[in-house]
């Protein structure tokens, strides 16, 4: 999968922006507030339809404007693709060769992505539901079904929490709790599957890399926490513990169980991460889980994502950011922002386009550009 072109329109502080790509690694630099992360988060949006940064689509149009538009002319293994994503007041419209796609969950897929940001550093030590969002951008991106049976899951559960909300007041209307809870979990029952499944390919993958940088001192594990705990997961056995707990969702005025209160967690030579390990442990794990993601990726689609690095290498050591590069070497097209050259290897520099930005202004440049900006940033 490769980028050939990407054009931006009043998406963030970018008016009118056209860029090409030529090599496999792209380096992305200039002061902050510039618009480096903007750029990136751009082909995140186009993939995904979402942000990495925001859940409010308006902060993604230039201010004063009506509408955003981000465009891009990709090359796939089996097929060249022409990308286009319009945001607006109204929502969001996507198309792929010119053709408009009636469901966003449709176009999702077109373009596969896998970010690393430094928020991203904080997986493992972060709240569940940093690694439900995760999960779920995923296995999402690989599956239109999944989101499909997510969004319904989402759309059901809130219907299903206003009502216990109202039954609590007034137990008039237990039949149409039947209902919505019938229609809810086979939808549940697809989210989890499809996560456990995604977990233990996940791990496998990860034990893989997590060994080499480690040196084989220390082995990962991903284990789903799933909130049905020992229950068979089938449409009968769950839709028989939702109704066991109507009264105490009741009380309670919500679902208290389902894909939305369920987290995994992650050891290192079988001892909780989370909870017990070092904060060099916890973004090796982290660092782990993502190149884990793109190996992955490959497995099913038999071509690599694109990857983006925000910010990151910074925020690794010499030892993980040589493992890092050097996954992605020759295979992935990347694209990687920062304010210092200084910390990235010669070899991968000397492989690289160098892209400068000021002011939401984009040029190629070198090392030369690179190195004035370094001298510039305070």
């Amino acid at each position: 999968m490769f980028i050939n072109r990407l054009s931006l329109k009043q998406f963030r502080n970018y008016q009118d922006a056209c860029v090409e790509f030529k090599k496999n690694i792209n380096i992305i630099i200039g002061n902050n507030a510039q618009g480096k992360t903007s750029l990136i988060e751009s082909i995140y949006v186009l993939s995904t339809t979402k942000s990495h940064r925001t859940s409010k689509d308006s902060q993604l149009i230039l201010f004063n404007e009506d509408f955003a538009r981000i465009e891009a002319d990709i090359t796939r293994e089996r097929d060249d693709l022409h990308l286009s994503l319009v945001i607006s007041k109204k929502g969001k419209k996507a198309s792929y060769n010119g053709i408009d796609q009636k469901k966003l969950s449709e176009y999702v897929g077109k373009l596969i992505v896998v970010m690393f940001a430094p928020e991203d550093l904080s997986l493992v030590k972060g709240g569940p539901q940093y690694r439900r969002r995760f999960m779920d951008m995923e296995i999402g991106q690989l599956s239109p079904t999944y989101l499909f049976h997510l969004g319904q899951y989402s759309k059901l559960l809130k219907q299903r929490n206003e009502l216990l909300k109202q039954l609590r007041m007034n137990r008039s209307n237990d039949l149409l709790l039947d209902v919505i809870t019938e229609q809810l979990v086979p939808h549940a029952v697809y989210v989890l599957n499809s996560r456990i499944e995604f977990l233990k390919k996940l791990e496998s993958f990860s034990k893989k890399v997590h060994g080499e940088i480690s040196n084989q001192l220390e082995e990962i594990g991903l284990d789903y926490i799933n909130s049905f705990k020992n229950l068979e997961l089938n449409e009968e056995t769950i839709l028989q513990k939702y109704k066991d707990l109507y009264d105490q969702d009741i009380q309670l005025g919500s679902t208290s169980l389902g894909p939305h209160r369920d987290d995994f967690s992650v050891s290192i030579n079988g001892v909780n991460t989370h909870q017990f390990g070092s904060q060099g442990q916890q973004r090796t794990a982290s660092l782990s889980m993502k190149l884990a993601e793109i190996e992955l990726i490959y497995s099913v689609l038999n071509e690599y994502p694109i990857l983006l690095l925000d910010d990151v290498l910074s925020e690794l050591d010499d030892a993980r950011q040589t493992q890092l590069l050097n996954t992605i070497k020759n295979k992935v097209q990347t694209f990687i922002t920062t304010t210092n050259i200084d910390g990235i290897d010669e070899n991968v520099i000397e492989l690289a386009d160098i892209f400068t930005i000021n002011n939401a202004k984009i040029r190629i440049g070198d090392k030369n550009d690179a190195r004035s900006i370094e001298n510039t940033t305070v």
